[in-house]
């Protein structure tokens, strides 16, 4: 496409987290067409992977996020658990599942602050850092990490993980004040003219193209796309508990911040929800008679932050891993991102991919090396 110009930004960019290579063409400061590329954090985990026990890639797939550490650990332990067979106790699905959801809380968090800093509106940002932080102390009261909580491993959780009565109830009181807090937030958010301004009808993603383009997570529901593995029988501990598939239909970037929004107080119910049934359960948290079979690849879904997780892999019969595909949420919403940029001022580029909430460094899952003569 023939274009006045072109603007390119990265690998670093002030408001954005990770490294990418953003080319928009424009006209007259309008994009036309754009050019969305990663790579430069390609690490070949998967590779590292390839002939270690189970036990040892779960450390491993921990590095692949800072943000999503746990959902990485609970999928890649839940293969081995599947392929070999092996019981886990329900008190550590349920810590498991919890622990996930305060993962979900402190990553939308993450996302709200940095979209308000994208949009330079700092006191809102840092009003959703001071707001995530009671989250970020609790999951260390839990697990003894903020980010690396290395909760999950095969046949149960560790047994500094395990949620004891005495906690709960401060666990769900300071939950109560974070929702409260939530609440205010996004009442502000909304009521605030400037930044609605800024994010109502930009970069829509309609339903046919999130579709066409696979769109996942709060992507995908934000453009009315029904998403969630944990609403689609992937993940069975989910069936205890009542919450919410959070739908919006605009499929601009204000839809996609209120999917986030929202999820958060359906993760609260879910997390009250768990911490009172752990009174009920019994107290085992770890099955140590487990033994590692041989078995082929099978596939484990489940719903991180950013949508669908895929995790595949299978064990030899030396009990060594072979054939590891991970697959995570930004993989397919790149394609949205550069679907959504064209026809908007080039000030709203940012913006527009931060609302699909990319995490790229986790997404360098292959690099391709092209041999010229």
């Amino acid at each position: 496409m023939k274009c006045e110009g072109e603007i390119a930004i990265g690998p670093v960019h002030p408001t954005m987290l990770e490294p990418h290579r953003l080319r928009l063409f424009i006209e007259d400061e309008i994009i036309k067409e754009a050019e969305l590329v990663i790579g430069v954090n390609y690490r070949g985990i998967e590779l590292i992977m390839e002939g270690l026990p189970p036990e040892k890639i779960s450390i491993i797939s921990e590095k692949i996020c800072g943000i999503c550490s746990h959902i990485h650990v609970w999928c890649n332990v839940t293969v081995a658990e599947r392929g070999s067979e092996i019981e886990v106790p329900e008190r550590a699905e349920y810590i498991r599942a919890i622990v996930e959801e305060y993962e979900r809380l402190h990553s939308h968090m993450l996302l709200f602050g940095h979209a308000f800093e994208v949009l330079g509106f700092e006191t809102m940002a840092f009003r959703a850092f001071m707001i995530r932080e009671p989250i970020m102390q609790m999951l260390k009261e839990i697990t003894g990490g903020r980010a690396q909580n290395s909760c999950p491993i095969i046949g149960g959780i560790r047994p500094r993980c395990n949620i004891r009565d005495s906690m709960i109830p401060s666990l769900l009181e300071r939950l109560e004040k974070f929702e409260e807090k939530l609440k205010k937030l996004l009442e502000r958010t909304v009521n605030d003219p400037m930044i609605m301004s800024r994010i109502k009808d930009v970069g829509v993603l309609d339903k046919k193209t999130a579709k066409k383009l696979h769109a996942l997570g709060p992507t995908a529901r934000g453009s009315g796309v029904h998403s969630d593995m944990r609403k689609m029988g992937q993940v069975p501990i989910y069936d205890n508990f009542e919450f919410e598939e959070i739908l919006f239909d605009d499929g601009d970037v204000f839809s996609r911040l209120a999917v986030r929004f929202y999820e958060c107080l359906e993760s609260v119910k879910i997390i009250k929800q768990g911490l009172n049934d752990l009174k009920t359960l019994d107290n085992k948290i770890y099955n140590p008679n487990y033994e590692i079979k041989e078995f082929k690849p099978i596939d484990v879904y489940n719903e991180a932050q950013r949508g669908q997780v895929y995790y595949s892999y299978g064990v030899d019969e030396n009990g060594r891993v072979r054939h590891v595909k991970i697959r995570t949420p930004t993989a397919t919403n790149l394609a949205c991102m550069e679907a959504i940029l064209p026809d908007h001022h080039i000030s709203d580029a940012e913006l527009i991919i931060a609302s699909c909430d990319p995490c790229f460094t986790c997404t360098d899952r292959m690099i391709v090396v092209e041999k010229r003569d």
